[in-house]
């Protein structure tokens, strides 16, 4: 009789898929060290280690760029690419900016979720790298260079867009408008700053010439769009043909006009797409010409079910803003402020809730069962709703700051306990808001930060 003993199990034996799935389920300082153990692990690592790239300077991005071998590019499904100069020394990195994008992007073909801070505009060359990205779902285009030296125009910003196949979310950031298109605005008070010279930019094949940010309104797969810090003031947001079916609006404000002005261009906007927004963000008051704009049989805003308010918003045009919006089945409003403005965002939260509970009966706000304020302490850490949220850390909030949030919860649990009795009026069936947070949040995700291999250390 012969005796069969079965192999012990071991590292070496097991199949290059199962290793690739056990390394993945490593933390990123778990994989770096697992990394330096032979060649073999380290090849192993390559794709948790390149799952999440943040390139954070124009000289990091050349360096990555002539260090990093072109096939470990397929891995990152996050990337984050800075384009401002690490140090003070003078000179364009443009040329070499696009240059090295043109090199690395076409090889990111898995990559889900792309954001690039800008310094300054970018070689039209960059655009047809962005139609191999078939993956891509979410981009966001921030300027954080100097608009009035350096500006970032919309032309180029639409064209890149549009040449995304599968595009779902789109967030932009302080893009310039093009004197092509506004050139009303070219040496005009109040003196908004346009661009010149972009009339270079390629026509896209369904877009044409019109690379106009209404334009964005024209891309069926979008689904999220976020513009802040942006002019947007173009008449075509109001007549411009809506291929998407936008669910999440978040629109910002132009900084050089008027609150009047950038109302108006909300409500325009809105007018035109929000019959199909189920989430948006405001920086500005509605009033009831946002329904007189709309270009639909549907009411604007009737899907709408979650509203924020983001530092910007006037306190003293909350209610009436809420009231505007009283036909939408609004069940969630998230409010940020001022650390300074907290005693007088409750106190027009508790305005509204007043307003609520008098009107209940005649389903004013009847769907509502969630009440978020949370503070800031600079606007850089506003709400970005749609992408996601990071936790910044906890803002210290006065003593009268802490009583006004106290007494606003307690008046939200003494509006659930008249809810929770027998009475007939519709409201009082529904649960009423009952959430308070005072934690301030960062307005953007940003991926892991990590120390990217280059092929020297293979």
């Amino acid at each position: 009789m012969f005796s069969h003993s079965r192999p012990q199990p071991s590292w070496a034996t097991l199949p290059v898929e199962l290793k690739l799935s056990i390394v993945d389920q490593l933390d990123l300082s778990d994989v770096q060290s697992f990394s330096t153990v032979n060649r073999e692990s380290y090849n192993l690592s390559v794709p948790s280690l390149f799952r999440c790239v943040n390139i954070a300077s124009a000289e990091a991005l050349q360096r990555y760029a002539a260090c990093v071998p072109k096939p470990y590019h397929r891995h990152i499904r996050q990337l984050t690419i800075c384009t401002k100069r690490a140090n003070a020394a003078t000179g364009s990195a443009a040329v070499r900016v696009s240059e090295a994008l043109v090199d690395i992007l076409p090889h990111c073909t898995q990559v889900e979720q792309l954001t690039l801070n800008l310094a300054a505009s970018l070689a039209k060359a960059v655009i047809p790298c962005f139609e191999h990205l078939l993956s891509l779902k979410s981009l966001s285009i921030d300027h954080c260079g100097d608009e009035a030296r350096s500006p970032l125009s919309e032309r180029l910003v639409v064209a890149i867009a549009a040449s995304v196949p599968n595009l779902r979310q789109l967030s932009l950031d302080r893009i310039t408008r093009s004197a092509m298109h506004a050139p009303d605005l070219v040496g005009a008070r109040p003196f908004v700053p346009v661009v010149k010279g972009d009339d270079d930019i390629p026509d896209h094949p369904i877009l044409g010439r019109e690379l106009r940010l209404p334009a964005l309104l024209r891309l069926p797969t979008l689904k999220k769009l976020r513009i802040r810090d942006t002019h947007l003031g173009d008449p075509q947001w109001e007549c411009t043909p809506v291929y998407c079916t936008l669910e999440v609006l978040d629109l910002g404000s132009c900084y050089h006009e008027t609150n009047d002005y950038n109302r108006a261009c909300t409500e325009r906007i809105m007018g035109n797409i929000g019959h199909t927004v189920d989430e948006c963000a405001l920086n500005t008051a509605l009033t009831s010409q946002t329904f007189a704009h709309a270009k639909h049989t549907e009411k604007p805003l009737k899907k709408l079910r979650k509203v924020h308010l983001t530092p910007l918003f006037p306190v003293e045009n909350v209610v009436d803003t809420l009231t505007t919006l009283s036909d939408s089945p609004v069940e969630s409003l998230s409010v940020q402020c001022h650390e300074d403005d907290v005693v007088d965002m409750c106190s027009a939260l508790t305005n509204f809730l007043n307003l609520r509970a008098e009107r209940g009966e005649k389903g004013f706000y009847q769907h509502l069962n969630e009440v978020n304020i949370s503070t800031v302490s600079d606007l850089s850490d506003a709400l970005d709703i749609g992408v996601g949220l990071n936790k910044g850390a906890p803002t210290k909030l006065s003593r009268e700051g802490e009583d006004a949030v106290r007494q606003l919860q307690e008046y939200c649990r003494d509006l659930r306990i008249q809810g929770a009795s027998p009475a007939p009026a519709p409201a009082s069936t529904t649960e009423t808001p009952q959430k308070e947070s005072a934690d301030a949040q960062s307005e953007k995700p940003a991926p892991a930060q990590e120390r990217v291999p280059t092929s020297g250390e293979a």
